[in-house]
């Protein structure tokens, strides 16, 4: 039996999902809510709907907006590629590549960029707001693709194409919601992919969001939601993982790739875990927990600090010096227990020149345990390619015989005190005030 709740965007009968996706959601959201007005019939009333993009391509000229709870949008393939990648090859080589945009079932954000400049959520595809009570619940977004198209010239030296700058975003959703899920979806070319403000128990898994801005954004406050299973990669000047004013957030088991400023930065979020991810960086600050963020679980992570290898992107960085940290800790009440860190640069890089990079820094806050953290640390010569792909290979995969480099395992600032730090470094590598931290060195060997 076929359900009048289940929409396909090319057999709606009003407007050209080809030419404008957005006037045709939009006026599929509007037949719902005509449809769906009983709050209370026989125990139901509105059970919202599906609303299916076949694969293929959709300009969304005008910005979806979505005010109703039960509703699911979903494709049929997430068509991530990479853009950067194919923007980077000379034009004359572009008619011998295989394809050159993403596909899947992908929407293609066409609308004008907002002139207000700190409101990304005028750029926003799906835009997503409402009032009263209960909060907008059960919204979920599924298995396809929203492509930014192109980043724009910012006044930088750099290839407009890759100043991950165009006032687009993927997903707004700018009120208290409830139960949101984003999964299986692909996000590319776009400032913010993600911005999500005041999530209860939100779910962001399985999805592939790179070569934006900024990836993952959570805004305002939120609570009991979950970042898990991601591949994500932002760029240099947004963050990979934002959340801010959070407790119950898990982030786990995602692939979080190099480029953006920062892995995970966490800012006045309590009680919450970051465990068993594979975090790579190109520069210092790769997770911290800022404002007084405390009573989290940094486990079992996977760190590697390394050089940026690809030709396009030489020179940049996220301002942050060496003895920034890896692991930046303000806060208090943290468990940092059994991660592994790899240092792998060239020690003519480090900045300041001649200091000690840092790997673990706490500066400010107390009662923080770290544990059983392993760090290894090389001086390399640096390499760069102008093959994105073999040159990052190459970097992740070269282990031959390097020389030690000297780093600072732990460092305590003077604001941190009543800390416990234990086997996460030799008595040489960990810099702290004994008399008011607790302190075990790790072995060395021959002593």
């Amino acid at each position: 039996m076929s359900s009048n709740n289940h929409y396909d965007v090319t057999t709606w009968p009003i407007g050209n999902p080809s030419e404008d996706v957005g006037e045709v959601i939009n006026s599929i959201i509007a037949d719902i809510k005509d449809r769906q007005i009983d709050t209370d019939s026989n125990s139901g009333g509105k059970p919202g709907a599906v609303i299916y993009l076949p694969p293929g391509d959709y300009h969304l000229r005008s910005q979806v907006v979505i005010d109703i709870s039960f509703l699911k949008i979903e494709g049929s393939g997430h068509g991530f590629t990479s853009s950067s990648i194919r923007f980077n090859v000379p034009e004359d080589e572009w008619p011998g590549l295989h394809e050159l945009w993403p596909g899947g079932s992908r929407i293609i954000v066409n609308m004008p960029r907002s002139d207000e400049e700190d409101d990304d959520s005028k750029g926003a595809a799906f835009y997503i707001e409402r009032s009263g009570s209960p909060r907008i619940s059960s919204v979920e977004f599924s298995n396809f693709c929203i492509d930014g198209m192109h980043f724009n010239d910012d006044g930088s030296q750099m290839h407009p194409e890759n100043t991950y700058v165009n006032g687009k975003t993927g997903i707004h959703a700018a009120t208290a919601n409830d139960s949101f899920r984003i999964t299986g979806m692909g996000f590319v070319y776009l400032e913010h992919a993600l911005t999500i403000h005041n999530a209860d128990a939100l779910t962001i898994h399985d999805n592939f969001i790179a070569e934006c801005g900024s990836c993952i954004e959570l805004r305002g406050w939120g609570q009991a939601s979950k970042i898990t299973d991601n591949l994500i990669g932002a760029g240099f000047k947004g963050h990979s993982i934002y959340a801010e004013n959070h407790g119950g957030l898990l982030i786990a088991a995602n692939n979080v790739f190099p480029r953006g400023a920062s892995s995970v930065h966490l800012n006045g979020v309590t009680r919450s875990s970051i465990t068993n991810n594979r975090l790579h960086s190109f520069y210092p600050g790769m997770v911290e927990l800022a404002g007084n963020s405390s009573e989290n679980l940094v486990a079992t992570n996977h760190f590697l600090r390394d050089h940026e290898p690809w030709t396009p992107f030489l020179g940049t960085d996220n301002g942050r010096d060496d003895v920034y940290g890896l692991l930046r800790i303000n806060g208090s009440n943290n468990s940092i227990i059994g991660n592994h860190f790899s240092e792998v640069i060239d020690s003519q890089t480090i900045r300041p020149t001649g200091a000690t990079p840092v790997i673990i820094r706490l500066t400010a806050g107390s009662g923080n345990y770290v544990s059983s953290n392993h760090a290894v640390a090389m001086d390399v010569h640096a390499k760069s390619s102008d093959s994105a792909f073999a040159a990052q290979v190459d970097a992740l995969l070269t282990t031959e015989a390097s020389d030690g480099l000297a780093i600072t395992a732990v460092m305590v600032d003077s604001a941190s005190a009543r800390n416990t730090i234990l086997d996460s470094g030799s008595d040489t590598q960990v810099l702290l005030d004994r008399t008011v931290n607790a302190f075990r060195a790790t072995p060395v060997i021959g002593r």
